[in-house]
């Protein structure tokens, strides 16, 4: 009898359907142990969603998903747990020369997260969202079985899966297309004086998409294109923004620079975008105090999660006699011929600056977040606090009649208020639950409104 000869990836596969099974028996035992009413949610260590109320339900470990279980040069694919984050992922695939399609911004944020969630970034005009990489996705489902989706098995579970936040199951295991990469990326930052410019030049660049693009507002006035492509050599200086030096200030600085392909995928994630500055971060006395190590994005997020929690900040402000705040923290997608009306509109009433710009052209239609494949968007992300009217929740709420007024949509990881109609008439409710009948009948997991709008 000829003997059986293991691969290197044999192991991890092992290990991993081992934790699958008990994971699954975790579950099981939860959903049959869990009070009438209560639901099952993930109890993970760390989190870039934007919703700080207490977290109701029983708490699932996964601690055990968070490893790449394979990458393969030869079929530029990886193997992948759902828990894994992208700087994790990103370590591992850079080692072979490639990287995932789509790289979000944040090093903390999962794969399985962004799949159910939705993530974006400077390759999206190219490839889409991160969701379409994904050739197959093993799910616990909220019934507690565990399947194997794809495009053609369990295709409707493949298909709705992206945008459901965890409302459908939860992905144990994932395989991804990766694409070749070069040591370096040369950065062009490109100025325009006007919102209708930069449309412009976003639809010229559409045409032939380069390897990256993003952009920067600082004001009406002056906002900027970054165009990236992947070069061999740089030039005599690679510059780093993983210290001292702050990233969003070079585009002002210069039009020219280079980066290491691992420090280009977390240009922003350092100073969390410009997010920082409300920690006192980019002073240059404490930033030099300041360990390299904690300037990352998930330190940042702590700290808001704790201030939120004990209402540090607020107290302060209302000791020195600031006006009450409401954050206005949002990604929203607009099409391209409404970019100029949303900015400009967004300006009088919002006025919150930077601003960051994205185009994605998403290359298939998905069901829960209704992106017109091939059509072209500009993602508008601002994270930010402005002085709060007499409706506490005026600012967002205006965002979101401009969202529906531009035939835009939003994402869900931060503050909704659409009722109950016009949210599942957003996100397609029609198809969303016979989804939600089928792969969580009981009801274990919370529906998708619950968890993202009802408080």
């Amino acid at each position: 009898m000829p003997s059986v000869v293991s691969t290197p990836e044999d192991a991890p596969r092992a290990a991993h359907e081992a934790a699958v099974a008990e994971l699954r028996q975790s579950y099981l035992y939860a959903e049959a142990a869990r009070p009438p009413g209560e639901t099952i949610r993930l109890a993970k260590p760390t989190s870039n969603l934007f919703r700080f109320g207490e977290r109701h339900g029983v708490g699932l470990d996964v601690s055990a998903f968070t490893k790449v279980l394979n990458v393969d040069p030869a079929a530029g694919i990886a193997d992948v747990q759902g828990m894994t984050t992208y700087e994790t992922l990103v370590d591992a695939t850079l080692a072979h020369g490639l990287m995932p399609t789509v790289v979000p911004q944040l090093k903390t944020i999962t794969l399985g997260g962004a799949v159910t969630g939705l993530g974006i970034e400077s390759t999206s005009l190219r490839n889409g969202l991160p969701h379409e990489a994904v050739q197959e996705m093993e799910i616990l489902t909220g019934s507690g079985a565990v399947i194997t989706a794809n495009a053609k098995d369990h295709s409707d579970l493949f298909h709705g899966f992206p945008n459901s936040y965890g409302t459908l199951g939860y992905a144990l295991r994932l395989q991804i297309s990766l694409e070749e990469v070069k040591p370096y990326v040369r950065l062009r930052h490109h100025r325009f004086g006007s919102a209708e410019e930069c449309a412009t030049a976003i639809s010229h660049y559409a045409e032939h998409p380069p390897d990256f693009i993003d952009g920067t507002l600082f004001s009406p006035n002056e906002m900027y294109l970054t165009v990236g492509d992947f070069v061999d050599k740089a030039g005599d200086i690679v510059s780093d923004y993983t210290g001292q030096n702050i990233y969003y200030k070079s585009i002002q600085e210069r039009s020219l620079d280079f980066l290491t392909i691992r420090d280009y995928l977390w240009r922003w994630d350092t100073d969390w975008f410009w997010c920082s500055r409300a920690f006192g971060v980019q002073n240059p006395l404490v930033r030099t105090l300041w360990p390299n190590r904690l300037l990352r994005s998930d330190v940042y997020h702590r700290l808001v999660r704790l201030d939120r929690r004990w209402q540090l900040s607020h107290r302060l402000d209302k000791l020195r006699g600031r006006p009450e705040v409401e954050p206005v923290i949002q990604d929203v997608e607009i099409p391209i011929a409404k970019l100029p009306y949303f900015l400009a509109e967004f300006q009088r009433e919002v006025g919150i600056t930077p601003l960051w710009l994205c185009p994605v052209r998403a290359q298939q239609n998905w069901p829960l977040y209704p992106l017109k494949a091939g059509e072209l968007y500009v993602n508008v992300g601002f994270w930010s606090a402005v002085p709060r009217k007499d409706d506490p929740d005026h600012h967002n709420l205006f965002v979101e009649e401009l969202v529906a007024d531009c035939g835009g949509h939003k994402s869900l990881y931060s503050t909704v208020h659409y009722g109950a109609d016009e949210f599942w008439s957003r996100y397609h409710g029609d198809q969303y639950w016979p989804l939600k009948h089928r792969y969580d009948p009981d009801g274990v997991l919370p529906d998708l409104y619950s968890k993202c709008v009802a408080k």
